[in-house]
């Protein structure tokens, strides 16, 4: 693999840079309130399944006299 000097890897990493399509301010703004949203969503649906599992199982334990 071929070396490069500082100078050419520092060109490089800038060029490369410049290619990238950064975010506006308003796509962070909504990818971010999304993520808490199904964040939350995610959190409220394991705890109901929780719930029910827990449920289930004191339902089956006193059923079978434990």
């Amino acid at each position: 693999m071929a070396r490069t000097n500082p100078v050419q890897f520092v060109q490089q990493v800038r060029a490369e840079v410049s290619k990238v399509v950064w975010p506006t301010r308003r796509e962070v703004i909504l990818t971010t309130v999304m993520v808490f949203i199904m964040a939350a969503l995610t959190a409220i649906f394991f705890s109901v399944v929780d719930l029910g599992i827990k449920a289930a199982l004191e339902a089956t334990l006193t059923y079978f006299g434990s």
